[in-house]
């Protein structure tokens, strides 16, 4: 009886002195075994919630049951239900529905974007020495991808999939000529698929401004503020750039042609909040 008396008093204070419960943070599963783009957010989320939270002890990382396009996930998110963080490209609809932490994850990176072609196309595109040239041709993308407006907007063709592994299948069957990818992905994407057929055209590259943010429901701002305080932190003490530098190595990120070798085409990305802070310059990737 004494040892109930005790546990009920000891109960009286906060319940967290009491039993210190772990919380789960839902991210969004992979598409697939071949999908890796995911490994250097779920690292950096990590790292974030490490150098934020009180006891990031009691913080569990989990995936969601499902796979979820960008779509549905976003409208989970907006929703409260099932998914907690996402990482994703921002746009004005994005930033007015969630509640985005403005650090540029990728520094930027994802916005400069080689060609993923069909091995038989090299010398196709190697002949292209202008934007009008490459509107002869079509992009791959997925239909939800903010991508996908860019490009059109810019006056490109593009062809879109309900997946984003279903892309590789369109592209080895000419549903379409190209498809944009990351500097910071395609490299590591091709791995993934070894596929003998496909590879990185190593004569052009779009840039545009494109930064890809840590997104979470607009009343979680407990979680919005553990996760700025803690990529703020992770920039300041250096460990940001150990897990930047561990993903993008600049010899994978445009292969054996240097940059000033290729053909830039700038986009305008009119889907781009105002409040991105493209000033503050150390968010940023400088292309050496």
């Amino acid at each position: 009886m004494k040892y109930l008396l005790w546990f009920l008093l000891i109960c009286s204070y906060p319940v967290s002195l009491c039993l210190a419960q772990t919380q789960v943070i839902h991210y969004i599963k992979s598409d697939g075994d071949q999908d890796n783009r995911h490994e250097y957010y779920i690292k950096l989320l990590r790292l974030a919630l490490d150098k934020g939270a009180n006891d990031p002890s009691n913080i569990l990382l989990k995936p969601t049951k499902s796979y979820m396009s960008q779509s549905r996930s976003f409208h989970q998110l907006i929703n409260g239900k099932n998914i907690d963080v996402i990482w994703n490209g921002t746009s004005i609809a994005r930033e007015k529905d969630l509640l985005p932490i403005r650090i540029p994850l990728i520094k930027g990176l994802i916005g400069y974007r080689v060609l993923v072609i069909h091995k038989k196309d090299q010398q196709k595109f190697a002949a292209i020495s202008s934007i009008d040239d490459l509107k002869n041709y079509s992009a791959g993308q997925v239909n939800d991808w903010p991508d996908t407006k860019i490009l059109r907007a810019n006056h490109l063709k593009v062809v879109t999939s309900s997946t984003y592994l279903g892309l590789f299948n369109m592209l080895l069957s000419y549903r379409f000529d190209y498809f944009p990818r990351g500097a910071n992905e395609a490299w590591r994407e091709l791995e993934a698929h070894n596929n003998p057929d496909l590879m990185v055209n190593k004569h052009i590259l779009l840039r545009y401004t494109f930064p890809v943010y840590f997104f979470v429901n607009k009343n979680n701002k407990l979680l919005a503020n553990t996760i700025q305080k803690g990529l703020e932190r992770a920039i300041a003490d250096g460990s940001f750039d150990q897990v930047f530098d561990a993903y993008h190595q600049h010899e994978k990120m445009f292969g054996t042609l240097p940059i000033e070798q290729r053909l830039i085409i700038e986009l305008d990305n009119p889907i781009l909040p105002p409040l991105t802070p493209i000033n503050n310059k150390a968010l940023w990737y400088t292309v050496r």
